[in-house]
């Protein structure tokens, strides 16, 4: 994912299983402060990948787009603070 953003998602809802529209992003866990250091994950050539923090499934959906996940909340987005605000 060279030049891109590499999405995060977290796992606020204790779901087993949360689908994502990527192969490569970063689990947090949970929201701050009880996320877990976040991890960089990589599916390659599979379609599943696990965390090896927190355990929960990620799987591939590609009808969904980088920033989109199922369930909805399971996507991170960043508070914007300072200078970032508009």
């Amino acid at each position: 994912m060279a030049g891109a953003v590499v999405p995060k998602f977290k796992n606020d809802e204790a779901v087993a299983i949360i689908e994502v529209g990527v192969k490569e992003f970063h689990c947090t866990g949970a929201s701050a402060p009880h996320d877990h250091p976040h991890v960089y994950l990589d599916m390659g050539s599979d379609d599943e990948i696990i965390c090896p923090y927190c355990s929960t499934l990620y799987r591939l959906n590609t009808s969904l787009e980088p920033t989109q996940s199922i369930p909805p909340s399971a996507i991170l987005i960043p508070e914007l603070t300072g200078a970032d605000r508009r």
